[in-house]
Parts: structure tokens; C-alpha cells; sequence
């Protein structure tokens, strides 16, 4: 007769072992979870803040080139932790940024990662712009890795006094409108921000500079109404 423990032993162990396996694929679904903060701002070379009468003047004129940039507070893209670091998209487009009566507007763009970041962490952090960008980063011809550094004054995101620096790339300065930076007297909001915010205000530029390769041109725009700084976070 044949001593049928040993076979019931193996069938029970590889049940057990089948049913490990069969959670690894939610387990590792977790991991690639996001959840991210921190802050975020954005210059342009076109107001954002501003009256119809210069935002008429302004389309298809200027506002093809901007840069924006986030500063990860905390959180993972992907599973991957990007705790203290950040992130620059620099963008040249084929007419205004932010004109809607444009039914397609081809951006060319670099990024620029964090020089602190780990190689998966770079990685993460390109992703992590590119889902934030909403297309504005598909043609994206070169990438950097340079010093970052997003400095807000006081800690205070709306005191809106705010500087990001990537290496000798590029650089925003903002500070709070006034009211002496009004022209007209009737500006709004002209424009919303390029990418997904919680919570943005628009600002005026000191500097918005970009002396990079790769997009065929550099700049040095100051003295703009065409910021903003305010805050990000993605939970997906």
C-alpha cells in the first residue's frame, strides 16, 4: 500500500506557497501608490497677472518659454521616497503658454533632476514631473542633474518671496505683487498655472533665466508679472 503522508504534505505546502505568490501582485501594487508634497512655482515670459489689453498684445508675441519647478516636502512617486528633493521642467513652446485658443501647441522641454537624487530617485523624480506637467514634458530632449535649491522666505509660501535655483541652468526669483505693479487698474489672473496646484498665487518675477542646452534658444527675463508660487500634492 502506498503511504500517502508525504504526498498530502507536499500538496499542502504548495497550496501554502500558491497562495504567498498570489498576494505578491497587490503587495507590490502598494508600493507603486503615490503620496507627495511640497511646493511649486512657475515664471513665464508672458503676464499672467494682468489686464485684456497686454494679454491680447502678448499672445502668440511672447509667453512660448517658462519654467516651473517642485520642491518634494514629503512623500514617494512610485514607491520611491523624494523626501528633500526637487525637480525643473524648462519649456519652449510653439505660441503662448496658456492660450486655450490654440487647439495645439508642440513643447519642447528639458528636465532638470536633483544632483542629490539616487538613480531610481531620478528617475522617480522625471515621472513625477511628467504626471504633474499634463503633457507639457512628452517631448522632453535633454536631462540634467544640477544642484537644486527652493528657498522661500520664512518658510512662508505667501509671503511669495521665493528663489529656485538649478546649478547655472536655470533660476526664478519672485516677489508679492503691489499695487504699484498695476498698470490699468482692472488685472486679474489672466492665466491659471501650467500644472496642477492645491493652492497658487500669482507673483511678480525678478528673474527667469534659463542658459541651458537643448531647446535651440536661453533667456533672461525679469521685471514680469508672470509667476506663480503655492503649494502641490498628488495621492494617487
Amino acid at each position: 500500500m502506498v503511504d500517502m503522508k508525504p504526498l498530502a504534505v507536499l500538496l499542502t505546502v504548495s497550496a501554502a506557497v500558491f497562495a504567498a505568490d498570489a498576494t505578491l501582485p497587490d503587495k507590490a501594487l502598494d508600493l507603486s501608490k503615490s503620496s507627495i508634497r511640497g511646493n511649486y512655482i512657475e515664471a513665464r515670459t508672458a503676464d499672467v497677472f494682468t489686464g485684456p489689453c497686454f494679454a491680447m498684445s502678448e499672445i502668440n508675441l511672447t509667453g512660448d518659454l517658462g519654467i516651473f519647478g517642485w520642491q518634494v516636502e514629503h512623500g514617494s512617486f512610485d514607491g520611491v521616497k523624494l523626501d528633500g528633493l526637487s525637480v525643473v521642467g524648462v519649456l519652449r513652446a510653439t505660441s503662448t503658454l496658456g492660450d486655450n485658443t490654440q487647439p495645439s501647441n508642440p513643447v519642447k522641454s528639458v528636465i532638470i533632476v536633483d544632483v542629490k537624487a539616487n538613480l531610481e530617485q531620478r528617475l522617480a523624480l522625471r515621472k513625477f514631473a511628467e504626471r504633474m506637467a499634463g503633457g507639457l514634458l512628452n517631448d522632453v530632449v535633454k536631462i540634467e542633474a544640477q544642484p537644486i535649491s527652493f528657498d522661500i522666505e520664512n518658510n512662508n509660501i505667501h509671503s511669495r518671496n521665493a528663489t529656485l535655483t538649478a546649478g547655472t541652468l536655470a533660476t526664478i526669483k519672485t516677489r508679492a505683487l503691489t499695487a504699484g505693479d498695476q498698470i490699468c487698474h482692472n488685472e486679474q489672473t489672466w492665466y491659471p498655472p501650467l500644472t496642477e496646484v492645491d493652492h497658487a498665487m500669482p507673483a511678480y518675477t525678478e528673474t527667469n533665466m534659463f542658459h541651458g542646452h537643448g531647446l535651440n534658444t536661453q533667456w533672461n527675463y525679469s521685471q514680469k508679472r508672470g509667476s506663480f508660487v503655492g503649494t502641490f500634492h498628488l495621492n494617487e
